[in-house]
């Protein structure tokens, strides 16, 4: 007998039903649809989620949400984390789901247990957070090659879980249920806070006249992050790592004289200095002395 190559011939498809296409839930449901299961309907309120659901799930019916939960095997929420509890407890309280029905929820928040009303109906709980950030385009589809999900559910139903995210090709990672708000405080100061990290160097870059700023910094960042995700603190160069308090100071000084648009800058470089020399003290790697001059430096004002 020759090979299945359709992914839709495999055991155990399922009609999936999206809540809310925006940048995640459209993007997953489509790499959903490319696993063999049938997207059966998704809820689109915007433009914005309307293009959306037209580009990566054409041909897919726009439902109300009552509507996409009842034709759905496979519900998949990708909403806003404080509209989670409100959305599950209001289609709890109207009968609307049924018993055996997959619940996905995509927040990094919440673990399966906000699930609690969809279970009393019979509902079976799963949250697969994915790792990434997105885009809502294609592009996102290549990138999930290389992504982690944060996956909690119930034990007996944990490999559903794991097998949901493998089949969208990335790879599951569980999470304890209590541990779901600091696994996603860790990949928010990672990752979000990364975004503002880059962009004030962008921004002293450009007032310092380097026209390309993003030229300049990109090999130095991507060297930075590949060495700091293989060794951590032992990754750490330049003058804090160097008990430079001198150096540091007129850093200080360069961000103060960019006046106001630098403000934000210099509290931010402050404060992660401070981090940088606490963290380099902790390991060894920084004499006390030079922690101190460091810490003096940093806490000195224009003048001192």
């Amino acid at each position: 007998m020759s090979e299945t190559h359709n992914p839709a011939d495999r055991p155990g498809r399922l009609g999936v039903g999206v809540i809310g296409a925006g940048r995640v839930g459209a993007v997953l449901g489509s790499a959903l649809r490319a696993a063999g299961h049938a997207v059966v309907g998704v809820s689109a309120v915007s433009e914005d989620s309307l293009e959306r659901a037209n580009a990566l799930l054409p041909g897919v019916p726009v439902l109300e949400i009552p509507d996409v939960v009842e034709r759905a095997e496979l519900v998949l929420i990708a909403i806003p984390d404080d509209a989670l509890p409100v959305l599950v407890s209001g289609l709890a309280e109207t009968g609307a789901w049924q018993p055996g029905q997959l619940l996905v929820h995509t927040s990094g928040r919440f673990g399966w247990k906000v699930l609690e009303p969809a279970v009393g109906r019979g509902a079976i709980p799963l949250a697969l957070h994915p790792a990434m950030t997105f885009t809502g385009t294609s592009l996102d589809l290549s990138r999930l090659v290389d992504c982690c999900f944060g996956v909690s559910a119930p034990g007996p139903v944990l490999p559903i879980a794991q097998a949901l995210v493998v089949e969208m090709g990335a790879e599951p990672v569980v999470i304890a249920e209590q541990m779901r708000g600091l696994y996603h405080a860790a990949l928010a100061h990672g990752s979000n806070h990364l975004v503002t990290l880059v962009s004030q160097a962008l921004d002293l870059l450009r007032d310092a006249g380097v026209e390309d700023p993003a030229r300049l910094l990109a090999p130095l960042l991507s060297a930075s992050l590949d060495n700091s995700l293989r060794a951590g603190d032992s990754a750490l160069t330049g003058p804090v790592a160097r008990g430079d308090a001198g150096t540091l100071t007129s850093h200080l000084a360069a961000i103060r004289a960019t006046g106001e648009n630098g403000e934000g800058t210099l509290e931010t470089y402050r404060a992660m200095a401070r981090a940088t020399a606490d963290r380099a003290l902790a390991s060894g790697r920084l004499p006390v002395t030079s922690a101190e001059a460091l810490l003096s430096a940093l806490n000195s004002q224009p003048g001192e």
